[in-house]
């Protein structure tokens, strides 16, 4: 079985490649794998396509091969809130939180990604279109790619003024002293719906869920043990890291997923589902308004 990640040097979806490399999904009878396949959209249509069993990305974006929640279903968080962060070069001295000092910055972000600063933003009174400039970074649209990490060499190299992406890439950039956390909606530092626009999950199809279940239900308890054992060891982030990582960043994964330890946490709950059902109405990706069961396959909800 095969799991697409849309970033591998990065917390955000740290529990996948964590759950492999540590037999977690071995010990539930599962000979798992993972692969990057980016940008998100594209990982949701390939199992979509049936080239994956499942997802670890971010839950909105399984629209992007399932218009309005048809075929598929998150079976457990990752972790939980909307996970990006905002950095902006330190040489522009914008404070935290400060978000009227966004206008007229060139900002990157990935494909899917970018409508959670987008929609974050319109709720700070900013429009995105018309007062900043959000494009991808160059140079991420690429196969194996890593889009947090690379837009922190982009932020250095003067490319870029700001980039919306993950814990990593934030580490990166303010580790080397080039960038400056100013928007970070997972510790309240932005519009408080912003929490529940998305979160890391993993996703699989109907079709796997009902033939299949089985493997689905060992998917989640793999998922629920790694992330207990990182929270009991934080070492292990690092002996992961070490199998797939380049050395940088390695030595700085066991510092991002320790500060994420608290989201931790496979629960997917209905005031999350109903916050980014209203964020995808918002965004256009879908029109209705489906149920909770609808979305989540709660069925497996008793492992959590």
């Amino acid at each position: 079985m095969k799991i697409a990640v849309p970033d591998l040097i990065s917390n955000s979806y740290f529990p996948v490649p964590a759950a492999v490399e540590l037999g977690f999904f071995e010990k539930e009878g599962l000979d798992m794998s993972y692969e990057l396949v980016f940008p998100v959209d594209d990982a949701n249509k390939a199992m979509r396509d049936g080239a994956f069993d499942f997802v670890g990305g971010s839950a909105h974006s399984t629209l992007a091969a399932f218009p309005e929640w048809k075929g598929a279903k998150l079976v457990c968080a990752l972790s939980q809130g909307m996970y990006w962060l905002l950095v902006a070069r330190t040489d522009l001295n914008i404070e935290l939180g400060d978000t009227d000092a966004l206008k007229g910055l060139n900002i990157g972000a990935a494909p899917w990604v970018d409508l959670g600063l987008k929609r974050l933003l319109t709720e700070a009174g900013l429009d995105p279109e018309k007062d900043l400039n959000i494009a991808p970074v160059p140079g991420t649209i690429v196969p194996g790619v890593s889009f947090g990490v690379t837009a922190a060499k982009a932020l250095e190299e003067g490319k870029i003024d700001a980039f919306w992406a993950n814990g990593m890439g934030a580490e990166v950039a303010v580790t080397r002293g080039v960038g400056t956390v100013v928007l970070d909606p997972r510790r309240g530092v932005g519009p408080a719906a912003s929490f529940n626009y998305t979160q890391p999950a993993l996703a699989t199809t109907q079709k796997m869920i009902d033939e299949n279940p089985d493997a689905v239900a060992a998917a989640v308890r793999a998922i629920v043990n790694v992330q207990k054992a990182l929270k009991a060891d934080i070492s292990l982030a690092t002996e992961v890291a070490r199998k797939s990582f380049p050395e940088a960043e390695t030595a700085l994964i066991a510092q991002v997923v320790e500060r994420d330890l608290g989201f931790y946490d496979a629960v997917i709950t209905p005031e999350f589902v109903t916050g980014m059902n209203a964020f995808s109405r918002d965004m256009g990706l879908m029109t209705g308004d489906p149920a909770f069961e609808d979305v989540v396959a709660t069925q497996f909800s008793n492992l959590w």
